[in-house]
């Protein structure tokens, strides 16, 4: 049966994909034994790639509020692969830094993620998946200028 227009547009295509990724990242990491959810997963691997991260700046990379993250840096923090520490530039904020233990469990997800991304690549040239992803790219960047914009205006008019 044919793609419905209805759902076989951009954002219906982009978070189909998303819930597909997040539901087999589920299934892979409890299969390996991790015992993390694909929040703490993403969580884990943005802290892996930036660094010590300030839990404000976290909570966005992630696309959550500063409650959930909160919890969810809270469940990191009672297994292990995350400490909490105070932000040299300004006290009040909290870093999240990933711990060795936590270093250890990225090395086990990065395989996962891995295998996803290439089964998701399968039968695609791969000139054209890197133009794909070009593209993707390129409509973040679109939408969060447009945010951005939006916001500000809304801190003008406030």
């Amino acid at each position: 049966m044919p793609a419905s227009p209805e759902t076989d547009t951009f954002g219906f295509i982009v978070n189909d994909l998303s819930r597909i990724i997040r539901a087999e990242m589920d299934r892979r990491t409890t299969e390996a034994g991790l015992g993390l959810t694909t929040g703490e997963g993403r969580a884990l691997l943005n802290v892996s790639r930036t660094g010590p991260i300030r839990q404000t700046a976290l909570a966005e990379r992630l696309g959550v509020e500063a409650m959930t993250l909160s919890g969810l840096v809270d469940r990191l923090e009672a297994k292990g692969f995350v400490e909490r520490q105070p932000d040299p530039a300004d006290r009040r904020a909290k870093l999240v830094t990933l711990t060795e233990a936590g270093s250890t469990v990225v090395r086990q997800i990065e395989p996962i993620a891995a295998a996803i991304r290439s089964e998701a690549a399968l039968g695609i040239d791969p000139d054209d998946w890197q133009r794909l992803l070009v593209s993707l790219r390129a409509a973040r960047t679109n939408l969060l200028a447009t945010r951005t914009e939006a916001l500000s205006g809304e801190d003008t008019a406030a």
